[in-house]
Parts: structure tokens; C-alpha cells; sequence
């Protein structure tokens, strides 16, 4: 397995090998593509999934710190904390693979908590809007979630170049 993340068309597809497994609409950052923290850019480059966060747990989980908080995420919800980062679902944490580049220094996508998660199903797809992360819609991270192994590779690459 293998995910391969185009910022240009906002668009995360599933390979195994060579065969085309899913693709789904996301949200990257709303400050575009970069490396190095604090930015709220979405890293490019090779990385590999580090960890996986929720298994088994409703699409409405409300994650802080890749803690479930015991919240349910819902209308209510968010209209009490309207600026909040909503991380829903599932996580699949990466860390990068390339050292200078997005591993270790100040360009470390791990140390930047940089995911693929869940966001609001209200929230849309196809509009970068994140801070950093790639945002997908509940059902479709959970399907993700379930297809991909810990050690996935995944590249995040803006119009067809990680660099």
C-alpha cells in the first residue's frame, strides 16, 4: 500500500502497487505547502505512517492531543467552540522521511503533529483550510484508516513535484 497526496487537485489516492485502491477529496492547509514548524503549512515529500489513533471508536470521536476527549462532535458542539481545529474520527499520524527536509531540525512533520484525520462532515472538501493537516471526511477516514497499514509510505506532492 501506498498514498500518494496532491495538494494541486486536493486529492489523496490508495495504491496497492500499482492498482488504484480509492481516492478521496481533502483539505490541506489553508497557508499552502512548507516545511518548517509553526508555518500551518502541509509538509511535502516521502513520509510513512507512524501511528494510527481511534480504531474502533465512533466517527464522532472529538481527538486533543490524539486523546479521544469523550466528546461527540455535533452542532451544539461546535457552536460553543467555534474556533476550534476539529480532529474527528480516525488519525493516521506520519512522520517524515527525508532528513533537512521533513525530519528532524525545524522541519520535522512528526514534531509538527502532522495527520491525515477527520474533520466535520460540514466542513468542505477540495478548499484548502487546514493547519496543517490533511482533512478528510469522517467516513472516508475511517475507510482509509481500515485499508492502511502502520508503515504505509504516503507522498505529499504539489503539482506533481515533492520539491
Amino acid at each position: 500500500m501506498n498514498i500518494i497526496i496532491e495538494l494541486a487537485e486536493q486529492r489523496l489516492t490508495l495504491w496497492d502497487q500499482q492498482k488504484l485502491i480509492q481516492q478521496y477529496p481533502i483539505s490541506s492547509a489553508l497557508n499552502g505547502a512548507g516545511q518548517i514548524k509553526n508555518t500551518g503549512c502541509t509538509p511535502l515529500g516521502l513520509h510513512y505512517v507512524r501511528a494510527k489513533i481511534g480504531e474502533g471508536l465512533p466517527a464522532s470521536t472529538v481527538f486533543v492531543g490524539r486523546r479521544p476527549t469523550g466528546e461527540h462532535y455535533s452542532a451544539e458542539l461546535a457552536a460553543a467552540f467555534p474556533k476550534r481545529d476539529w480532529i474527528l474520527s480516525r488519525i493516521l499520524w506520519l512522520s517524515g522521511l527525508e532528513l533537512g527536509f521533513n525530519r528532524l531540525s525545524n522541519c520535522d512533520s512528526m514534531q509538527r503533529y502532522i495527520y491525515i484525520h477527520g474533520t466535520p462532515e460540514t466542513e468542505p472538501m477540495g478548499i484548502p483550510r487546514s493547519h496543517g493537516c490533511i482533512r478528510l471526511h469522517p467516513q472516508d477516514v475511517i475507510e482509509l484508516f481500515a485499508l492502511t497499514p502502520v508503515g504505509t509510505r504516503v507522498e505529499i506532492l504539489y503539482n506533481g513535484a515533492a520539491k
